[in-house]
This record gives C-alpha cells, sequence and structure tokens, in this order.
C-alpha cells in the first residue's frame, strides 16, 4: 500500500488521475490508483480537512482502514461533500470509533455457523462461501468490517478445496453463495477454476455471487469476465447499489453486459441513515434498477457491527419506505425489508401490515390508499391431512428429482406428520425453572 507522506508527493504521483487518465476504464488501473490515505484522498476530491477532523479521520483509517476506488471518488459532489451519500458511504468518519455496547464484532454469528473455514452453514439448503478478502473499496457500512485487517489476501486454492469438498460432502446443499470480500476480484482464472469445481458437484443448482464491483469498480465487468460466468449457468448475481447517484452510464453498461449474458441480477441495498433513509430515494433507486434489468431483492435494515450506530436508521423509517413503494410502483420494483438477526437467525422479514383481522369465515385487509376490505374465506374446505406418504396423495404430488428433508421451524408445527406443537428455546428461564425442580 502506497502513503504520501504530503500533497506535493502525492499530486506528483496522480497528476494524471481523473475521468480523462489513459487507464481510466482500466479495472486493473483503478485497483492500482485505489485512494488509501488522506493526502491523496484530499488531492483527488479537492477539498482540505481542518486540522481537528484530519487527526479524528487518522485515528479512525488507524482501526478502520479507508480503500476507495477513483471511479467511486469521482462521483461525489464537492461542494457538498459531507452531506453527499457516495462520500458518506466510502470516506472514513469518526463516529465509527463509537462503539455501542449493541454491537458485535460478528454480530451475525458467521464464525459459529463456520464447520469449515471459509464455509457459513446456516440455512438448510444453501451455504455462504467466503472466497476472497480483498474488495475494490472498503465500504463504511460493511457488516464484515472485522475482515478488513486481512485485507487484500486471497485464500489459497487449498483453502478453497476445504469449503468445496464440505460442499461436496453436504448432498442438501443445493445452493452456493459466493462472497468475501468481493469474487469478483480474484482473476478470472482462479474464478474460473472454482466455478467449475463447484458445477461439477451434482447437487449444486445454483451458484450465486455477491458482488459491489458494479457499483464502485464497473470496468471490471468485462467481456471476458461475462464469458466466464457464462460457462457455468446458472449463475446468479446480487450487487449492491444504495443511492441513485451509484447508478452511472458506466454501471448501466456493466449491468447490460451481465443482462444480455444471461446472468439474472438481483440487488440488496442497506438502509443508511444520512444515504437513501427517505421514500422518495428508496422510490427512485429500485425505478432505476427495474430500468436496467435489476430486481430489487433485499433492503437490509443496518446490522450492529462495531462502529455503524451512527448508520442506524429506526426499523420504522424502512417500514415507512416499504409503506410508500408498495402500490406506488411496481411489485417486482419492491424489495423485501429484512433484519438479519443477532446471533446467527438469518433474514427475518419486516413488513408493513395488511391483514386487519379475521374471523372463521372473513378476513379484513387494507390496501396501500387505506381502502379496507374484506376476502370471503370458503364455506367448504376440506383440508388434506398429511401423512407423508407422497405417493398415495390425492394432489396427484410429484417431486420428480425432489428429495425430502428434514422439516424444521414454524413448519414442522404445522405439518400434520409430526406430533411437536412447541418450539421452546432451550435456554429460558422458565425451562431452567423446571431442570431446577427435577433436580
Amino acid at each position: 500500500m502506497k502513503v504520501f507522506s504530503d500533497r506535493a508527493e502525492a499530486d506528483e504521483e496522480y497528476d494524471d488521475i481523473g475521468v480523462n487518465a489513459p487507464g481510466w476504464r482500466d479495472w486493473k488501473w483503478q485497483v492500482a490508483h485505489t485512494v488509501r490515505d488522506l493526502t491523496t484522498l484530499e488531492r483527488v476530491l479537492g477539498i482540505n480537512f481542518p486540522e481537528d477532523e484530519r487527526r479524528r479521520l487518522v485515528e479512525t483509517i488507524d482501526k478502520f482502514p479507508l480503500a476507495v476506488t477513483p471511479y467511486y471518488l469521482s462521483l461525489i459532489k464537492t461542494d457538498d461533500y459531507a452531506n453527499d451519500p457516495v462520500y458518506r458511504q466510502a470516506v472514513p468518519s469518526p463516529d465509527e470509533l463509537i462503539i455501542e455496547s449493541c454491537e458485535l464484532e460478528d454480530p451475525l454469528a458467521e464464525e459459529s455457523d463456520s464447520p469449515v473455514p471459509g464455509i457459513t452453514h446456516r440455512y438448510p439448503d444453501r451455504v455462504l462461501f467466503l472466497v476472497s478478502n480483498v474488495c475494490a473499496m472498503y465500504c463504511r457500512h460493511c457488516t464484515r468490517k472485522r475482515r478488513v485487517g486481512d485485507r487484500d489476501r486471497i485464500p489459497t486454492w487449498e483453502e478453497m478445496e476445504a469449503g468445496i469438498a464440505y460442499i461436496r460432502d453436504h448432498p442438501e446443499v443445493r445452493d452456493v453463495l459466493l462472497s468475501g470480500g468481493d469474487p469478483l476480484m480474484l482473476p478470472d482464472d482462479l474464478l474460473d477454476r472454482l466455478l467449475t469445481q463447484l458445477r461439477q458437484i451434482p447437487h449444486v443448482e445454483v451458484i450465486r455471487i455477491g458482488s459491489r464491483t458494479p457499483v464502485v469498480l464497473p470496468f471490471r465487468i468485462t467481456d471476458a469476465l461475462v464469458t466466464v460466468l457464462k460457462k457455468h449457468q446458472p449463475i446468479w448475481l446480487n450487487t449492491h447499489f444504495n443511492h441513485p447517484q451509484e447508478i452511472t452510464p458506466t454501471s448501466e453498461q456493466a449491468l447490460a453486459k451481465l443482462a444480455d449474458g444471461g446472468i439474472p441480477l438481483g440487488n440488496q441495498s442497506v438502509l443508511l441513515a444520512g444515504v437513501n433513509d427517505c421514500p422518495r430515494i428508496m422510490k427512485a433507486l429500485v425505478q432505476k434498477l427495474v430500468k436496467n434489468r435489476v430486481r430489487p431483492y433485499y433492503l437490509y435494515q443496518c446490522d450492529l457491527s462495531e462502529g455503524l450506530s451512527h448508520f442506524r436508521t429506526p426499523v420504522g423509517k424502512g417500514i415507512e419506505i416499504i409503506e410508500n413503494l408498495i402500490g406506488h410502483t411496481s411489485g417486482f420494483a419492491v424489495p423485501t425489508y429484512v433484519i438479519d438477526a443477532p446471533g446467527g437467525g438469518g433474514k427475518i422479514p419486516v413488513m408493513p401490515t395488511y391483514l386487519i383481522s379475521y374471523s372463521t369465515n372473513k378476513v379484513i385487509l387494507r390496501n396501500y390508499e387505506g381502502v379496507i376490505t374484506t376476502y370471503q374465506e370458503p364455506d367448504h374446505y376440506t383440508s388434506i391431512f398429511c401423512d407423508r406418504n407422497c405417493k398415495e396423495c390425492s394432489l396427484q404430488l410429484n417431486l420428480s428429482g425432489g428429495e425430502e428433508q428434514h422439516v424444521v421451524g414454524i413448519a414442522r408445527l404445522l405439518s400434520d406428520y409430526d406430533e411437536t406443537t412447541a418450539l421452546v428455546p432451550t435456554d429460558s428461564e422458565r425451562i431452567a425453572r423446571r431442570d431446577d425442580e427435577e433436580e
């Protein structure tokens, strides 16, 4: 990492940085010119931090490093940089040094659910596979800020093989999500090799890639990369636009290459105070996304990672945003608002309530306008008793190619073939009292 001691040295190195630089559209040039220190940042943006603010920013960077591509920095409107949504996502804030008591180094317990290095197995039929610690930039709201200390490291192939072996040995895994870091920061040949190995596992039906390169490094989406991805279909790609300002002609070209390559695109936004906590901003964002063939997938409540308290909003703000989307724009433009439960509980949808009440024969509903209406339940409905004897099912059930899995959670309580009547946390006070009484 190159760090400049003064502005003169930075000026000499970065004289030709900018949209007219010869290498501007080369993603490797962008990575090589990643801005990692305040002196260069000031030089590129043409701003000067007050001395007290600069000192606090240096303290922040010592704990949570800075790394931003020249491309992404070029999107900042410097006349009011402190309030610019791109600036707030890219440039450190001293508020990151405020660690609340509720904040955790690993809020989603990814390490606890990691049977082998690089793999997080939380859900029954899918795994998270962390294949790189390299990012095009360090997002200030990253839920994996704990991994920034391992920056710029790609796991060895032997380490990746351990993850591949785990997936191969667990036939219930049909969906593999590649994340990191950013998987698209891997060289094309290494990414090709990894995808080839995963595709050779018969029970892996879907491979997903989570990448922010279309947002912060769109030049990475080359024809050669798309050719690699097309070889291993079905590939799904989720990216991470948080604000309409991030959707530029260059990012639109990158998205078009992927979509034209037959790769379904989704987007996962994070609700961030001072960035996108506004219904009008989010409506503009989701509409621009669908215009570019990107389906809004999730709107995340900001996680309880260390140093993110200044980004978090009340949950009610997220519900307000969804309330302003449902009925007000196309249904497929509305993301699911979720809280990723601390401790590894997974994603929990938190949406506006449209079911007002119900009885044995009628459901009372309201729509986005506030219209209250009713839905008449059927007078005669004979439930199909499920004894798990699928061959005799009167619904002509056909699970060709399917495989039965153990039913867990609420689905287990709803079933007719399992006698479980309650799900009770094993460490609750009530159970503890029972145990004490039995002793």
